[in-house]
């Protein structure tokens, strides 16, 4: 048996033939749809309430939001710096450009 994050998981291993199913609670059944070398397909089927991702798309997914916002803060971190700049500096005085200067 596993804990994650305070749950207790447990992996149960099965065999099972082409069109042979897994049910997964009372709403999500498992299809074996086909078995050719070392790749199964399968079927799903479950209420749309249920979300059903691939593992390895999740982790690219959360891989590209953790880079986007560390790239989001880095901005923030220069805006900052820009805006403490431009804070800091001296005013610049206002010259008119109507042709009166003199």
């Amino acid at each position: 048996m596993e804990v994650v994050q305070g749950k207790a998981r447990n992996m149960l291993v099965l065999s099972r033939k082409v069109n042979e199913k897994i049910l997964i609670g009372k709403d999500v059944e498992v299809t074996i749809v086909d078995v050719r070398g070392d790749v199964v397909k399968i079927g799903i089927n479950a209420p749309r309430e249920v979300s059903i991702l691939r593992q390895e798309l999740l982790e690219q997914v959360e891989r590209a939001n953790a880079e986007a916002s560390q790239a989001s803060l880095a901005s923030l971190k220069a805006l900052e710096q820009l805006e403490k700049a431009t804070a800091e500096a001296p005013p610049v005085e206002a010259r008119p450009r109507n042709g009166t200067e003199g």
